[in-house]
């Protein structure tokens, strides 16, 4: 009986010393292998928070248009803007296509504004903000001592830069960005046919007549218009990527949180364009 105790002792220890040999043996494989499966999430998610960076800096326009292979110049005979303009690729496609329909009515459709990106933007508000572009006739650096109301005056019709929608490639204004324009008995036909056929070719008129469905936002804007197959993904993006602390860089920006921009400006547009 004591025979078979100590050979199942030796057994018993003989089965420990294999089984730790062989831990011993294939310790360093588990350990690569889950450094590399470490290493490789690691990787992943850097280059996911890259990614997100990088969309980020597109939605806020802190890009060059002329240095990315998506976006196209403006021909010349379409651009009245007065400086080189560009757009996505499909946005102007679709506006080609537009403006050569509208030449068969008789209506001549031109580009008065494309993409602009964060500092074209920034130099357009700072201007606003510091008085050396006047605003409704006015000075507003010396005219609107309050800071904010300063910013809310300019939201009227211009976006802070970072939260334009003109950074996208995807909008545009059409022949003149001024409301008095289409008033006029050109411009009225302009933009009655724009009504009724721009939706045809994808495009949006953004900034419609406030009423119960936008109460807040810029002003009505009849020559702002959205390409709807590319600008409704980005507004989405911008929901769910843009906090208000990314807003900043230009004159005045500390308002922006009591502004609620995202909210009350961004995402406050036509339904239609949603």
């Amino acid at each position: 009986m004591k025979k078979e105790e100590n050979y199942i002792l030796k057994f018993i220890m003989l089965s420990l010393s294999i089984f730790a040999l062989v831990f011993l043996m294939l310790t360093p494989y588990f350990t690569s292998s889950f450094s590399d499966l470490r290493q490789k999430k690691i990787i992943e998610e850097n280059y996911q928070r890259l990614l997100k960076e990088k969309q980020k800096n597109y939605l806020m326009g802190k890009f060059d248009p002329a240095q990315r292979e998506d976006f196209s110049p403006v021909p010349e005979e379409l651009n009245i803007g007065g400086y080189k303009m560009y757009l996505r690729k499909e946005t102007l496609r679709a506006f080609l296509k537009m403006q050569n329909a509208a030449k068969k009515d008789e209506i001549d459709l031109k580009i008065a504004s494309a993409t602009r990106n964060f500092d074209y933007q920034k130099n357009l508000w700072n201007n606003k903000w510091s008085g050396a572009t006047v605003v409704d006739g006015k000075d507003l650096s010396k005219d609107i001592f309050d800071e904010q109301e300063r910013f809310e005056k300019i939201l009227e019709y211009s976006a802070a830069p970072g939260t334009s929608r003109h950074h996208w490639g995807t909008d545009i204004d059409i022949n003149n960005a001024n409301f008095l324009y289409f008033n006029s008995e050109k411009g009225k036909k302009e933009y009655e046919w724009l009504v009724k056929n721009a939706p045809l070719f994808g495009f949006c008129q953004t900034y419609n007549l406030k009423d119960s469905a936008r109460g807040t936002g810029y002003n009505e804007e009849k020559w702002h218009w959205s390409y709807l197959p590319l600008s409704r993904t980005f507004i989405q993006e911008y929901k769910n990527l843009i906090k208000d602390e990314d807003i900043k860089g230009f004159l005045g920006d500390k308002y922006v949180p009591a502004l609620n921009l995202i909210n009350n400006y961004i995402l406050a547009i036509n339904p239609d364009c949603l």
